[in-house]
């Protein structure tokens, strides 16, 4: 069984020069113009009204204490004494905003409570990102169909010939060769970092990923809390409540044997 012959094809220079060069310069500027385009059409946050932050500021408050009880810098009875209080505040309901009676057979309006302003917001950031994408691909699918414009410098697996040769009909070809679509592809995922070396953490694809990792970290906090898609503050507040009794088994002091710590230390302690 002979063994497969290496394959070796000479690019044309002008493949570089015209279209190879083109595609990345183009996505990059197509990037770069997103960004600024979002930041033109994205309206002022307005501010949110003073019940809704009360409710916000109460429940986030007794999240940071429950956070740090494995290693709390208050003192058992001042951990006690605040833990209480919140506990009291979050049953007692004083701090939930007083909800409008629905009128009888009333239906509510789910465009209330700028539901309708955050359904543009995202329809227009949608149509940034959208519509340059699909016409940049249509560009280069009907003009470069078929071009392979470079060959990766290193070895890659066949799983990732679906990946590199998306236009081209030859499945004997290594798979280090990457079509023009492909290139194009590569480009749209891979240019995230010289976005956020031009445009800073702003960048439009380390955007999105950025505040859906503010929102898992913020917890209740990074919730729309208005509209009808907010949480129920009622049910949070109790959930709270519990989880702060809850916490109450995990406290721990962290001045609690401190003396001992800092003999062992200096190596005084006998």
């Amino acid at each position: 069984m002979g063994v497969k012959a290496a394959q070796d094809l000479y690019l044309d220079p002008s493949i570089r020069n015209w279209v190879l060069v083109p595609i990345t310069l183009i996505m990059l500027l197509v990037g770069i113009l997103r960004h600024y385009v979002t930041m033109l059409l994205t309206s002022p946050p307005k501010p949110a009204a003073v019940d809704v932050v009360r409710e916000q500021r109460a429940i986030g408050r007794a999240q940071l204490l429950r956070m740090t009880a494995p290693f709390s810098p208050l003192s058992p009875a001042a951990y006690r004494s605040i833990s209480a209080a919140h506990s009291t505040v979050l049953t007692s309901g004083q701090y939930l905003k007083i909800k409008p009676k629905p009128k009888e057979g009333e239906i509510p309006n789910p465009f209330e409570g700028g539901g309708m302003e955050n359904a543009m917001e995202g329809m227009k950031k949608q149509a940034v990102m959208m519509v340059p994408n699909m016409v940049i691909m249509q560009y280069i699918s009907i003009f470069f169909s078929g071009f392979v414009l470079i060959k990766l410098p290193f070895p890659l697996t066949a799983g990732f010939k679906s990946l590199m040769s998306k236009d081209i009909m030859t499945p004997d070809l290594d798979v280090r060769w990457v079509s023009a679509l492909s290139w194009y592809f590569l480009n749209l995922f891979g240019l995230n970092g010289v976005f956020r070396l031009i445009l800073g953490d702003a960048g439009p694809q380390v955007e999105s990923r950025d505040a859906n990792a503010l929102a898992q970290l913020s917890g209740a906090g990074a919730v729309s809390l208005s509209g009808p898609g907010a949480p129920d503050m009622e049910k949070l507040f109790k959930a709270e409540t519990e989880n702060l009794a809850l916490a109450e088994g995990l406290y721990r002091w962290s001045a609690d044997g401190v003396e001992d710590r800092v003999l062992e230390i200096w190596g005084k302690k006998q």
